[in-house]
């Protein structure tokens, strides 16, 4: 069954006129993120309103959200099953913590989420707010693990060139991408990336230090440029996490909730990671929330040894995220969303197909599932930059649909609910924005 096309945004009862600030920052209180000062307090980035798969903005205008948000609404804002629950949590019990106590909704959202993972493979959940903050804490727990192995030693923790697993001070040291990580004193003394083309290098790399390796992360789809990793060198890392006994951990944190098919990417690998990362999708982008899913080995070590793993976040676990992370799996039953993720997908195949037919910047496409990017070039063969890429999102924009920027590519993460409308208006605004920009 289609999903149904959403209904309209109901406009504001009002909306203030904004004054646009003549000096950033002297009449205009919010820092918005990752834009130059001057860049800030635009009406055109003001959203105010959301609903289905659309955004409504200050400036009246509405668009087709294909981004899902932050990649986090897979199935469309103002699911009101998921908000009735997050609502009856607070009126219930408005705050609850996990400092050294417990409470029904986390148990309930543990178990839940360890059902959904695989029990076979997963024994234990740690919450956090972000998959910053989850990252962090998967390198203390790799790292607590290899002590209580009696294997000190395995201080290393490997990421891969290109990845990104967000700016808390270990993620951004984690992050394969050059984020100004030197300008902001990062500590990347125990931190190594590798080529995740290369199975080779990464073989080589654990020839020489596998030993001291905690811990290699791995994004099943590197979300900047959006690339799959090859199922050449997925085979290399569980031979070589065989071989030198290092934890592998999925950084499942855009990749999760059936966003490239599975409800968990890494389920495709033919071993389990021994830590899963999950966020995003994981309350349908309506609480800041992550998870640590945690393998048998690694939850009978602490057992055994009875001993603290020293994290926890006050807003971690709270009755609302829980509440909205049981109310977000039971969606997924009851829309039957990996169904309809499908179906977007197929469509997205078409839509990829004709634009690398009819319009000549697209050099090519990549992903997988609902995670998909449009790589291009310009008349010369260089590929786009960053103000290019820029132009063309502006350009689909202004022609009716939302989506987000890439390396040298504009990236489709559309909701996976998507109606036929929906992608036939993503269609519109693709081949249009896209040819209006044209190659340069």
């Amino acid at each position: 069954m289609s999903p149904a096309a959403p209904t309209p945004l109901n406009a504001p009862a009002a909306v203030a006129a904004p004054a646009a600030p003549t000096a950033p920052g002297t009449h205009y209180p919010l820092w918005e993120s990752l834009l130059p000062a001057a860049e800030q307090g635009r009406i055109e980035r003001r959203a105010v309103g959301a609903k289905g798969s659309r955004l409504r903005f200050a400036d009246a205008s509405e668009v087709l959200d294909a981004t899902s948000g932050l990649w986090n609404v897979n199935i469309g804002y103002g699911n009101a099953a998921i908000a009735d629950a997050i609502a009856q949590a607070c009126r219930d019990a408005s705050y609850l913590n996990l400092f050294r106590y417990s409470h029904t909704y986390a148990l309930q959202a543990a178990r839940d989420l360890v059902n959904a993972a695989g029990p076979e493979a997963y024994r234990r959940v740690v919450f956090a707010t972000s998959g910053g903050s989850a990252n962090d804490l998967a390198m203390k727990l790799a790292r607590q693990y290899a002590v209580l192995r009696g294997q000190p030693e395995r201080r290393l923790v490997v990421g891969l060139k290109g990845s990104y697993h967000g700016l808390t001070y270990g993620a951004h040291s984690l992050t394969g991408e050059a984020l100004g990580q030197q300008m902001y004193g990062v500590d990347l003394r125990n931190v190594r990336h590798v080529d995740p083309s290369s199975p080779d290098e990464l073989e080589r790399f654990m020839k020489r230090h596998g030993s001291q390796v905690a811990s290699l992360v791995c994004e099943p789809v590197l979300g900047s440029g959006v690339h799959p990793l090859s199922a050449e060198f997925v085979d290399a890392v569980l031979k070589l996490r065989r071989e030198y006994g290092f934890l592998l951990v999925a950084d499942e944190v855009a990749t999760g909730f059936g966003r490239t098919g599975p409800l968990f990417a890494s389920s495709a690998w033919a071993e389990s990671p021994d830590l899963l990362l999950t966020s995003k999708g994981l309350t349908n982008g309506t609480c800041a929330a992550s998870a640590v899913l945690v393998s048998h080995a690694i939850a009978e070590a602490f057992e055994r040894h009875d001993t603290v793993l020293m994290h926890a976040e006050t807003q971690a676990g709270t009755p609302a995220s829980c509440a909205a992370i049981t109310t977000t799996l039971e969606q997924f039953a009851e829309l039957d969303v990996l169904a309809a993720s499908a179906r977007t997908a197929e469509r997205l195949d078409t839509l990829l197909a004709e634009l690398t037919e009819r319009i000549p910047a697209v050099h090519s496409t990549s992903g997988v599932g609902c995670f998909r990017a449009v790589h291009l070039r310009d008349a010369d063969g260089d590929r786009f930059d960053g103000q290019a890429v820029q132009d063309v999102i502006a350009a689909v924009r202004d022609h009716g649909a939302l989506v987000y920027p890439g390396p040298g590519c504009v990236q489709l993460v559309p909701m996976l609910t998507s109606s036929e409308q929906d992608l036939d208006d993503l269609a519109h605004a693709l081949l249009r924005g896209l040819a209006a920009v044209g190659r340069r």
